[in-house]
């Protein structure tokens, strides 16, 4: 049997074994301390949900790089692609030569994404955080205004700015001073409402707080966009509701504020759409820019920026670009996975995968105390570990064990969460049915292991 459908398999008792050991020790060394690792795996190969350690030990990959691998590893296609594209030229920088590949994603991705307007441009970055950035500089030359709003619960990147723009301070540490002209407001983090909030009451309870940052930071004539992740990801994996983000859009409208989806890691079939953004539009509240990254090029580094003609166009020459920005392996890996995924229905692969999760989720959710909440979109699901259900207090030292038992079984799991009490399932969305199954089972396991059942 290929790797491609395997499963899990751990051969040598305990990981890591002794290869991936001495490699672990010899990054120990080689490498800074802050980029931490908390997963005793030293990949050798990998293909579709699947990685192969140092040892021949087989893990079943449910994180995907963080949403990376929507495609899966080692598509051969998109190989072929990359090797084709290597072979004529690695590098052509878009401000001095034109070249194919990014003229041909931009025309892609401005036919396939979901923003307001009927005719769009699209500028090519390398990360998530520089197109999050470079969104709001877009933003800004479109409006000439200054500030941003963003959210509870945000990660936007590790610049300066997406620093700023990222809740969690933990990221931001000895960091300060950071950028000016960030504000925060409520993001609908439903779970953990205000102690008895009617449910009527939801949605202007948190467009109020936007209302309260005009009130106490900045004007709305002086806010250049509100930026917004569809499902939260670093967050929890909170998904915005449709009636809120409604909302939202009304109050854009109603005061000239562009409306900045980044759907860095929500983007390319991971909710069930190409885009969750999809469903924004679907509901008459398209954004009017959209981020994307990660699962874009299949793991190559590339990210987008992509919005209607007359916002792009609006931007000083010089303030956007870069040296790496397009590269041309990077797009041919893109258009090709784009490819994939829409010849294979990865979005509708996402929706029939992310109903089987949901579904032993739930189970789970009834059957265990500590399983607070469920929630996603697609198959971008999240699952929240509290102490008990009545008061809903944040458990991350039991998703710290449940994390590693996991991969002690050949699973790879990862938190998220401001409390870092949330499992997050981004499986890559070539995975078997069987595979899916056994990692359930190897979860499920897991937390039967170090959770009490419910209390009747």
């Amino acid at each position: 049997m290929s790797l491609r459908n395997a499963l899990p398999k751990i051969i040598t008792g305990t990981v890591p074994g002794m290869k991936s050991k001495l490699l672990i020790e010899r990054r120990d060394k080689a490498a800074p301390s802050a980029v931490s690792c908390v997963y005793p795996v030293a990949i050798a190969r990998g293909e579709g949900a699947m990685i192969e350690d140092l040892d021949g030990n087989y893990f079943l990959d449910w994180i995907g790089g963080v949403g990376v691998l929507n495609v899966g590893y080692s598509q051969p296609e998109i190989v072929s692609a990359v090797k084709d594209q290597a072979e004529k030229y690695f590098h052509g920088m878009f401000n001095i030569v034109t070249h194919e590949g990014y003229v041909d994603l931009a025309e892609k991705l401005n036919q396939i994404a979901p923003v307001k307007g009927e005719q769009k441009r699209t500028f090519l970055t390398n990360s998530g955080a520089e197109a999050d950035e470079n969104a709001v500089k877009i933003a800004r030359g479109y409006t000439k205004r200054p500030n941003i709003i963003v959210f509870s619960g945000a990660f936007h990147g590790r610049t300066e700015l997406t620093m700023t723009m990222t809740s969690k301070k933990a990221y931001a540490k000895g960091m300060g001073p950071l950028a000016h002209g960030v504000f925060r407001a409520r993001f609908p983090y439903v779970y953990r409402n205000p102690e008895g909030m009617p449910e009527e009451k939801e949605i202007d309870y948190y467009v109020d707080s936007i209302y309260k940052v005009f009130e106490e930071c900045g004007a709305p004539e002086t806010i250049a966009a509100i930026v917004v992740e569809p499902v939260q990801g670093e967050g929890g994996f909170i998904p915005a509701p449709i009636e809120w983000v409604k909302a939202v859009r009304r109050l854009c409208d109603e005061t000239g504020i562009l409306l900045i989806a980044d759907e860095v890691q929500t983007g390319f079939c991971r909710t069930g759409k190409m885009f969750a953004s999809d469903y924004w539009k679907d509901a008459g509240c398209a954004p009017d820019i959209l981020t994307m990254a990660k699962s874009i090029a299949a793991g190559m580094p590339l990210s987008a920026v992509t919005a209607r003609e007359e916002i792009m166009e609006a931007v000083p020459v010089g303030t956007i670009g870069g040296t790496y920005c397009g590269n041309a392996v990077s797009c041919a890996a893109a258009l090709k996975a784009i490819e994939f995924m829409e010849q294979h229905h990865l979005d509708q692969r996402a929706v029939e995968i992310g109903n089987k999760v949901m579904s032993r989720y739930k189970k789970m959710k009834e059957k265990y105390e500590a399983v607070g909440d469920v929630r996603g979109l697609g198959s971008m699901i999240g699952i929240e570990f509290v102490k008990d259900k009545d008061s809903k207090e944040p458990d991350p030292d039991l998703v710290k064990s449940l994390i590693q038992e996991c991969v002690q079984n050949g699973l790879l799991v990862e938190s998220a969460g401001i409390y870092g009490n949330v499992i997050r399932f981004l499986a890559p969305l070539v995975i078997t049915d069987e595979q899916l199954e056994a990692g359930l089972d190897i979860l499920e396991k897991a937390v039967a292991k170090f959770s009490k059942e419910k209390r009747w």
